[in-house]
């Protein structure tokens, strides 16, 4: 691994442990909290194994599909529109970065948003929208559009952290400067918003260990800097 890989997985390490270690401190939670285990198979089992294994078949899932598709979006966006997910495109991602989103990979909405958003792809009138894909005509990022492409799989998936109550708790917390919101969140809150972190970080993980096949990393870090990755 380069220099420069070496540098920027440093500081994704750095920004999951800020993130989880200001949760902790704003809600008053314990980050040595114990998990359920099971026994099974002749071994004890947490729900911590459970997930990673399930993160592991998912990456190596991702993977297949990519490769098959030569890593190109275009042919990746056909086979996201064959599992039931609408894709559209405009002309400026402005219109999306108004309501605090960004283009690439939308969870459902309801209510203003939802409508906002049925107009600007011309859907019409709906306070309700199932997740979609809303890119800006033209090229698109390739490394990019894998980290939203990762964010949606995982959402077909159903993995902890990518449902959309989980992301909207991450968005908060992530541009919110009170603290005292946080500090009102159920417990069932608080884990859902440590499990979108976690999430979060897998997806430009999974990204950079893509990008070691390709030139280009400075870019590709550049883009996701500009198109509102979490980083």
């Amino acid at each position: 691994m380069s220099l420069f890989k070496k540098i920027v997985m440093f500081f994704l390490t750095l920004q999951e442990r800020r993130l989880t270690n200001n949760l902790n401190k704003t809600l008053g939670v314990k980050s040595n909290s114990k998990r359920k285990s099971f026994y099974t198979n002749g071994c004890f089992m947490s729900f911590d194994a459970i997930a990673e294994s399930e993160k592991t078949k998912m990456e190596e899932e991702l993977a297949l599909i990519l490769k098959s598709s030569n890593y190109e979006p275009k042919e990746v966006l056909e086979y996201i529109k064959k599992h039931g997910t609408s894709v559209f495109y405009i002309d400026n991602s402005k219109s999306l970065n108004s309501i605090g989103e960004n283009e690439g990979f939308i969870y459902p909405q309801k209510g203003a948003k939802a409508l906002y958003l049925s107009l600007l792809v011309k859907q019409g009138f709906n306070l309700k929208t199932n997740e979609m894909f809303i890119l800006t005509k033209g090229e698109i990022n390739k490394y990019y559009f894998i980290y939203h492409f990762y964010n949606w799989y995982a959402f077909k998936h159903n993995i902890a952290g990518m449902d959309r109550d989980s992301q909207e708790l991450l968005k908060k917390f992530l541009f919110s400067s009170s603290e005292e919101d946080f500090s009102k969140l159920q417990l069932a809150d608080i884990y859902k918003l440590k499990d979108a972190i976690k999430q979060d970080k897998a997806s430009i993980e999974f990204v950079f260990k893509l990008c070691r096949q390709y030139e280009g990393t400075k870019q590709a870090l550049q883009k996701l800097k500009e198109n509102g990755a979490n980083l």
